[in-house]
């Protein structure tokens, strides 16, 4: 039981720094992330945010580790 509660800690956590992260890219950038890939069709800002999110989950999954 005691695994299964820090898993979902961990999970929360993870999703949290991806929330927060996401947010800053928002407001770094001049323009809506989501504006440009999902009604303007910008394959290559979607390419970064794909980027950006294997990164950040290769970056949380080693630090559980």
């Amino acid at each position: 039981m005691e695994q299964l509660i820090s898993t979902l800690v961990y999970a929360l956590l993870g999703l949290v720094v991806f929330m927060v992260a996401l947010m800053v890219m928002e407001v770094v950038t001049k323009f809506s992330l989501r504006k440009k890939v999902v009604e303007e069709g910008n394959i290559a800002v979607a390419i970064v945010l794909a980027a950006v999110i294997a990164s950040l989950g290769m970056i949380i999954s080693s630090a559980l580790q």
